[in-house]
């Protein structure tokens, strides 16, 4: 399935090495301000131009508007945006037609749609999908902005090595600290040491994995429905969208489990004529409805799956096993350009939980 959202719903199209990649927002009022050049500084945000330990894939993700925006105001109708894929590279990935890489999704998928399938840098499966992700989260976000919700997402961990990022930063410091490097970690000291360990990683023909964690400012008190429409299980099912994304959690999150209810529990305190609490445990939720309190989760990125050391798999064709390296451009660590999308993915989540609850019309 392509699609996401109820009020607020997102189609992505497209593929890796197709002609283009892109998205179908429905949903979207007549009359919303649709400023075509943030939604362009979001895309730059994702592109490996600039980052020496990116992939050398060199894409211009230049955003075109197909229909649905006129004068940067919405019209009412389907908003349908993409980008041309213009630096495609089909032979490594022609070579590997029969033995499926580890890591990826090539076994199943072709399992599922058959050996014709265009696998050629993951097809749908790629990373190249967020682009449309990225376009759909950057206009919500400035929608969100009106009602003075903001979020920021940055890189918390890469290859073990931990950021100390301080609960009460305020997101435009964030996003300043987070954009004064590489790694996208607000904690410079952290991000030079995540550098490092990528550029070890890419001289070793290998990959490392991550945390990204994303902080919402603004929600109001009341935001989401309690089940299936919570606030954690529709950023969840987002998240998971994101390919290489293999955990998540919400406040404490995992540390829960050893700590007890007297520790956990979040204090309700006034602040002036506002409730909020002492410490932020719950991550911003309780029974799916926000508290009020920043909404906070952290997703596991799993290492690159495509390296360049030799790994064991099969030949489909002949039924033996196998050996491949992979070639092509692949980035050694994909966390850094996984921040903005994650960000993105719950500027869609909180939109659409905003328009379905009458929070905003």
């Amino acid at each position: 399935m392509m699609s996401a959202g109820g009020r607020y719903r997102i189609t992505v199209f497209g593929s890796s090495h197709g002609p283009e990649v892109g998205i179908q927002i429905d949903g979207v009022p007549k009359g919303w301000k649709v400023d075509p050049s943030l939604v362009q500084a979001a895309l730059d945000r994702r592109r490996p131009i600039g980052r020496r330990l990116a992939t050398k894939r060199q894409e211009e993700d230049h955003l075109v508007i197909d229909d649905g925006v006129v004068a940067g105001v919405s019209s009412g109708g389907p908003i349908r945006m993409h980008v041309a894929n213009e630096d495609v590279q089909r032979a490594p990935y022609d070579r590997l037609r029969d033995t499926p890489r580890p890591g990826h999704a090539d076994f199943p998928a072709r399992s599922r749609y058959g050996s014709e399938a265009d696998l050629s840098g993951g097809g749908i499966f790629s990373g190249r999908m967020t682009v449309g992700l990225v376009i759909a989260g950057a206009i919500a976000a400035q929608r969100l902005r009106l009602d003075g919700i903001e979020l920021v997402a940055f890189t918390r961990a890469i290859a073990g090595v931990e950021a100390s990022v301080a609960e009460t930063t305020p997101p435009d410091e964030l996003r300043l600290r987070r954009d004064s490097n590489e790694a996208g970690c607000p904690d410079v000291r952290a991000a030079a040491q995540m550098e490092e360990a990528i550029a070890r990683a890419r001289k070793d023909g290998d990959s490392v994995g991550g945390v990204v964690e994303t902080r919402i400012f603004g929600c109001p008190v009341g935001l989401g429905e309690p089940f299936f429409g919570s606030i954690e299980g529709t950023l969840a099912y987002l998240a998971f969208s994101v390919p290489a994304v293999k955990g998540i959690e919400f406040g404490a999150g995992f540390r829960a489990a050893s700590m007890r209810g007297s520790e956990h529990n979040d204090p309700f305190v006034w602040d002036g004529d506002r409730v909020v609490t002492a410490t932020n445990h719950s991550g911003g939720v309780l029974g799916g409805l926000a508290t009020g309190m920043p909404v906070v989760f952290r997703v596991v990125v799993k290492p690159t799956s495509s390296i360049a050391q030799r790994q064991r798999t099969v030949n489909l064709a002949t039924r033996e096993a196998a050996e491949i390296v992979v070639t092509g451009r692949h980035d050694p660590c994909i966390v850094p350009r996984a921040v903005v999308v994650l960000e993105s993915v719950a500027a869609c989540g909180i939109l659409d939980l905003a328009l379905q609850g009458g929070f905003l019309r």
